[in-house]
């Protein structure tokens, strides 16, 4: 479980629940813990905020359906999006990439996956694209 400092210094360890029901009604990026990551330098928080940007944009165009021979793609994929997303504060993102990457490591040990199956990594999988393109306009909001 994500364990993360708020504003206030308390710790917040629900960020990593379950990102198909979003927890953390915050913004989607915690600027506290990037300032903290970065030293108070901001412009190397700024540029943090663009590798990941960039990365998570182009790792998560790599993401495809629940088919047999992606889940482990999709597992790798979501494991660096997750490492990324923990770095700068992103814990949607990063909330919503371990979802991915269990589902796909369940469904993995099937044979034939069952329409439950499909259906939790098919939703994992769109909650990823969808925190990870809602932490991209923040990044594009607080560079603008």
């Amino acid at each position: 479980m994500i364990e993360r400092l708020r504003s206030d210094g308390s710790v917040d360890a629900a960020a990593d629940r379950n990102p198909l029901i979003s927890y953390d009604p915050g913004p989607p990026l915690d600027l506290v813990h990037l300032a903290r990551q970065c030293g108070g330098d901001h412009e190397l928080e700024e540029e943090l905020l663009g590798l990941f940007r960039a990365q998570s944009r182009a790792l998560v165009g790599q993401l495809s359906g629940p088919l047999d021979k992606t889940l482990e793609s999709n597992a790798k994929i979501a494991h660096k999006l997750r490492g990324s997303a923990l770095a700068v504060g992103a814990w949607r993102v990063a909330g919503a990439a371990r979802a991915v990457e269990e589902r796909a490591s369940v469904a993995s040990d099937r044979v034939r996956l069952s329409p439950k199956e499909l259906a939790d990594v098919t939703s994992a999988v769109q909650a990823l694209k969808a925190a990870v393109a809602e932490a991209a306009r923040e990044i594009e909001r607080i560079r603008n």
